[in-house]
C-alpha cells in the first residue's frame, strides 16, 4: 500500500535558547489511498546533559484519537559540538502519518544549533520514515553548540 509522506522542513536558529521548526499541518481522516490517518499526541518530560556526548532521558504518555494509550520510555543519544545541562517537565508532541500506534516507537532524526539559559522554549520537527513528529516544550537549564542524533521512542518497561 502507498502511502503519501508529507516532508519535514526543520530551520534550527540559535539563539535566546529558541529553536524553531516549520511543522507539516496534521493530516486528517485518510490519506489518497483511503487508509485511516491516527491522531496522535505525546505528553513527556526528560533531562539531560551535554559535553560532546549528548544524553537525556525521560517517559510519557502517547494517547490516539481512537482511545489507545501507551506509557513510553523516551531516550536522546547524540553529539556534536555540544554543552549543557537541561530539563523538560511540560512537553508535547503531535505525530502525522500515524496509521497504528505501533509505528510511534523507534528512532526518530534530529540536528540542531541551540543557546540558551535559565527558562527556554523549544520546538523541534524530527521524522522516522513517513511518521513525523513536532515537539514543544519549557524547561530549564543551559545549552550551547550544534548537535545531532536520535530521539528514542519505546514501550515503557522495554530494557535498554
Amino acid at each position: 500500500m502507498k502511502r503519501t509522506v508529507i516532508t519535514t522542513a526543520a530551520l534550527a536558529l540559535a539563539g535566546l535558547g529558541f529553536n524553531l521548526a516549520v511543522v507539516p499541518a496534521a493530516r486528517a481522516g485518510q490519506d489518497n489511498t483511503g487508509a485511516k490517518v491516527l491522531h496522535c499526541h505525546l505528553d513527556f518530560s526528560m533531562s539531560g546533559w551535554s559535553i560532546f556526548y549528548k544524553t537525556a532521558s525521560g517517559k510519557g504518555t502517547v494517547k490516539c484519537a481512537d482511545g489507545q494509550t501507551r506509557a513510553v520510555r523516551i531516550r536522546i543519544k547524540g553529539g556534536g559540538l555540544t554543552v549543557g545541562k537541561s530539563e523538560v517537565k511540560d512537553g508535547h508532541g503531535v505525530f502525522s502519518g500515524v496509521y497504528s500506534i505501533n509505528e510511534i516507537f523507534g528512532h526518530y532524526a534530529f540536528s540542531q544549533a541551540h543557546a540558551g539559559a535559565v527558562k527556554e522554549a523549544n520546538a523541534m520537527a524530527l521524522t522516522k520514515g513517513s511518521v513525523s513528529l513536532a515537539l514543544t516544550g519549557l524547561g530549564h537549564g543551559w545549552s550551547l553548540g550544534v548537535d545531532f542524533g536520535a530521539f528514542i521512542i519505546e514501550p515503557a518497561g522495554k530494557s535498554k
